[in-house]
């Protein structure tokens, strides 16, 4: 199991669904294991009754079918599906306006579900998920990219404290991938994902949602960062290390010929 996720970790995002695939199949007695702790692609679907996408994931999903955000309802239908309470249900209609805003304003467009359910604990989880693809023939604004996605899932499990404070223990997950192929890069892939964990003690008079917004905003703008200076950051500097560009090139070829003929 071990050697199974240090794979995971090292697949490519965009190869992680043929991957799982492949190891359910050679560890057929891990696979709830595997299930619950490799992270796969976003899935997106319509839901009819609202005319708004809602995301697929493992925290919405009962038996063959997914539970919709907006209207409550699984697709396809399902008789005896599991729901939330009637309290923690407005919280997450709630959040889900909320979590669109968000969405587009920091990401310029994109689709975000929020799935709220009971624990064991007195508390409850939420599960806050962003999709946004930024290929040229996504609806969103600002495709540049062949090929590009950035996913995200946001996993909080609150367990009240007291009256007046609650825990709220937060697992970030980022799935990254982009392509270009144009005259001004060239074609280039890049692709990768990061996972982060962060625990907090909170006072619960402005509201759950207040706390689980600022913690979701806070760790997103870290793994940007982290991101940024990784993966970006990493990869210009070796491609820089084995092409320099030309600029550098050129102001370093007189140099060479200087000292040679000293």
């Amino acid at each position: 199991m071990e050697a199974a996720m240090g794979l995971m970790r090292r697949i490519p995002p965009k190869h992680s669904e043929a991957a799982l695939s492949a190891l359910l199949s050679l560890l057929p007695h891990h696979s709830a294991d595997l299930l619950s702790q490799v992270d796969q692609p976003l899935q997106v679907l319509c839901d009819v009754d609202s005319g708004k996408e809602f995301i697929l994931c493992e925290y919405n999903r009962d038996a063959d079918s997914y539970r919709s955000p907006w209207s409550n309802k699984y697709h396809p239908p399902l008789d005896d599906g599991l729901y939330p309470s009637q309290e923690l249900r407005k919280l997450e209609m709630e959040a889900n306006d909320v979590f669109t805003v968000y969405c587009d304003q920091y990401y310029e467009g994109g689709t975000s579900s929020v799935y709220i359910w009971e624990n064991e604990d007195e508390g409850f989880i939420g599960c806050f998920l962003i999709k946004k693809d930024g290929s040229r023939t996504a609806d969103g604004r600002r495709g540049y990219l062949e090929e590009g996605s950035w996913e995200a899932i946001h996993v909080i499990e609150v367990v009240p404290l007291d009256e007046a404070t609650a825990r709220y223990c937060l697992t970030s997950s980022v799935m990254l991938s982009l392509t270009t192929n144009d005259e001004s890069s060239g074609a280039f892939s890049l692709s990768g994902s990061i996972r982060r964990q962060m625990n907090m003690d909170l006072p619960v008079d402005e509201g759950h949602l207040c706390n689980m917004g600022r913690m979701v905003e806070e760790m997103e703008s870290k793994l940007r960062y982290s991101l940024d200076q990784v993966y970006f950051g990493k990869t210009k500097e070796m491609i820089c290390t084995l092409r320099p560009p030309s600029e550098l090139v050129q102001t370093s070829l007189p140099e060479q010929i200087n000292k040679r003929r000293s």
